[in-house]
């Protein structure tokens, strides 16, 4: 057990380093700045390398909403749920700490601003509100789910699974990065919430209520399609 948590807690460390690191440091730079796209990618290629790395090891979920999602379609045990929320949290709170002290460092810091943290209305990157939020969130982590449960099946192409994982991953944010700056991953929204600026702790609750809502929704949609899995 301990091993499976210690493997939860890098992959997240890992997708929070990656994904808000490179919205964090690098999306916005003048002329050479990588934005959505490369952020997108950012946050499909930290799920991609640690699913292969550790996926072996707890399953590589490495997000809340994943763990309740595999509980609910049966590929996971519903006692260890718990312990793997907290090993993601945790993960994802020690990764927003060490970006925040990275950030930091910079020559004429001022603040980290929104530090790549999720929100609706003022704090959506385009404006979108709480309703657009909220289904925007729900959807995407269901998808989310359908695909894992799908290319984790027993009948899916073997080896392939952290490759189309991450491709998803990737997907989602390049459809919700404007709308929500993308959470569908409660681990994630809480770390850098805890440091940013502005109104993203108390917005936070949407980024644990729509994803999980939205899991529990994928499982359902997966049950029905496969009731024999």
């Amino acid at each position: 057990m301990m091993n499976k948590l210690v493997a939860e807690f890098i992959g997240t460390f890992w997708l929070v380093l990656g994904g808000c690191g490179s919205a964090v440091l690098a999306a916005g730079v003048a002329d050479v700045g990588i934005g959505w796209l490369g952020v997108a990618f950012a946050f499909g290629l930290t799920v991609l390398t640690m699913a292969y790395t550790v996926g072996h090891i707890s399953g590589g979920h490495f997000n809340p909403a994943v763990t309740l999602g595999l509980v609910l379609g049966g590929r996971h045990e519903g006692k260890e749920l718990l312990p793997y929320w907290v090993a993601q949290v945790l993960g994802g709170i020690v990764a927003a700490l060490v970006l925040y002290i990275i950030a930091s460092g910079q020559a004429g810091f001022e603040g980290v601003g929104g530090f790549a943290s999720n929100g609706y209305g003022e704090a959506s990157p385009q404006g979108y509100g709480l309703m657009a939020a909220l289904v925007t969130e729900i959807v995407m982590t269901a998808f989310f789910l359908i695909i894992i449960l799908g290319v984790t099946s027993k009948g899916a192409s073997v080896g392939f699974a952290p490759l189309a994982i991450g491709l998803g991953l990737t997907l989602i944010h390049l459809i919700s990065i404007p709308v929500t700056n993308t959470s569908v991953n409660p681990a994630r929204s809480t770390g850098v919430a805890l440091f940013a600026d502005g109104p993203a702790l108390a917005q936070l609750w949407l980024f644990w209520v729509a994803p999980l809502i939205g899991a529990v929704i994928g499982a359902v949609i997966w049950k029905i399609m496969s009731p024999d899995d």
